[in-house]
């Protein structure tokens, strides 16, 4: 089986998979992040093949979704790439990236590093900013029947990771905690400089929102 051939089934494979997920960890979040992802790899020296696989299977199986456990998502697509008998170094490639992607409150170590890993957690990371970025945080935070703004409630900058995992805080609260460090988190080039304009525009909905919420405008 060539390698277009195994792209085209991924494809139809998280399709399938996430027909019925959140609007914010559904297939067309999964299609940006590709696109996103091959877009970046245009301007760096990897493997296109484990990119394309690694943001396809990047969320398959996200452990928010599963009660926190993080094995899921690399499991069912170990599973997947080997019934496509695709070679062990790539699955274990692919698996890793999966493994290793998730912000995770910013402050864990990441365990394994790779250009295609950087890669796709650019692509991954500029879904999440800008104003895609803001409508999935907003949608992600109704799914979970959170307050959208409560000025009482600090961000905190000081999670660990099950501490991020298991947050409840307003909405706004993620910007601070997760959304404008992306920024400065970027691998390549190509996502920091993306990544430059979507920061501008939270920064402008940010300042409009308080605003609005003083009732100044």
């Amino acid at each position: 089986m060539n390698n277009d051939v195994i792209i085209q089934k991924t494809k139809a494979f998280v399709k399938q998979a996430l027909k019925n997920a959140e609007g914010g960890h559904d297939w067309f979040h999964v299609q940006r992040v590709f696109n996103n992802a091959l877009l970046i790899s245009k301007s760096e020296n990897v493997d296109v093949f484990i990119v394309s696989l690694g943001a396809l299977l990047h969320d398959i199986a996200d452990s928010k979704f599963h009660d926190g456990d993080e094995t899921v998502g690399p499991n069912v697509a170990r599973e997947f790439l080997f019934n496509l008998n695709v070679d062990s170094l790539t699955i274990e490639h692919v698996v890793n990236i999966i493994k290793n992607i998730s912000f995770k409150g910013g402050n864990e170590v990441q365990n394994f590093k790779s250009p295609e890993l950087d890669i796709i957690q650019d692509a991954d990371r500029l879904d999440a900013i800008g104003a895609i970025g803001i409508a999935r945080c907003f949608n992600y935070g109704g799914f979970k029947n959170r307050k959208l703004f409560d000025p009482s409630v600090s961000p905190n900058l000081k999670m660990n990771k099950e501490e991020y995992k298991a947050s409840t805080a307003p909405t706004i609260n993620h910007f601070y905690e997760k959304l404008l460090l992306l920024k400065d988190r970027m691998n390549t080039a190509s996502g920091r400089k993306i990544a430059l304009e979507r920061h501008k525009y939270m920064e402008q909905f940010l300042e409009q929102f308080y605003a609005e919420w003083d009732g100044e405008k």
